[in-house]
């Protein structure tokens, strides 16, 4: 089953509106699906993490096969489709989206929204955690804001970070592209395009300024 709360966050706020009720820092909410068969009860942490117990109303016990991807079968199917709906819901209806966890990267994109007003844009179910910007005028991508492992760098690390793929002019990547701050273009033209982490190896500053830079070239196309 896929889990529509991957890469989001909740609003307390809004789940309130929904029907949750807070106590202790904990937001509760139960409702019964397939005609009252069973009851569905969530509790959702101020931390994000959610539990969730399906209770069959006509034992009062714990209902858990709809969890088992290997068990099939009309009823099980109806039970975890019932299941996952509500789920669905309530993320598209109380949950943002959130993947990019480093301050570097909230701090980048912040400040494409206030100088540019662009918003990030999610253009690939296949590849969640990634996004692009783009200028208004002529739809050019000027970044893409994506996770992946250090490795994929030529790092010899498999921890997962974020980082961005910013234009850059042929010439200036000659000199600029290190394999140590500065790589090349991670899926794009290495060219034309360079990849940071967003981990403080480049200081934010810097990399406004290339943002800046990248902008501007897509201005060309």
């Amino acid at each position: 089953m896929t889990d529509p709360f991957q890469y989001k966050s909740p609003n307390f706020q809004k789940l309130k509106s929904y029907g949750f009720a807070e106590k202790d820092g904990v937001y509760s909410y139960a409702t019964q699906i397939l005609d009252g068969q069973f009851e569905l009860r969530i509790a959702i942490s101020a931390k994000g993490e959610i539990r969730t117990e399906l209770i069959d109303l006509a034992t009062e016990e714990p209902y858990t096969l709809h969890l088992v991807e290997e068990a099939g079968g009309t009823f099980v199917g109806e039970v975890r489709d019932g299941y996952g709906s509500v789920l669905a819901d309530i993320a598209e209806q109380c949950f943002e989206r959130d993947v990019f966890k480093s301050e570097q990267a909230h701090a980048v994109i912040a400040y494409i929204r206030q100088k540019y007003g662009d918003e990030l844009e999610y253009l690939w179910k296949k590849f969640p955690s990634n996004a692009i910007c783009r200028r208004k005028d002529n739809q050019k991508w000027y970044g893409i804001l994506l996770i992946l492992a250090r490795r994929k760098l030529g790092i010899d690390s498999d921890e997962v970070i974020d980082a961005i793929d910013l234009r850059i002019d042929p010439e200036e990547s000659k000199k600029v592209v290190d394999g140590k701050r500065y790589f090349p273009g991670y899926h794009m033209n290495i060219k034309t395009w360079f990849t940071m982490c967003l981990d403080g190896s480049v200081p934010t500053e810097e990399i406004f300024a290339w943002i800046d830079k990248s902008y501007e070239l897509a201005k060309k196309g």
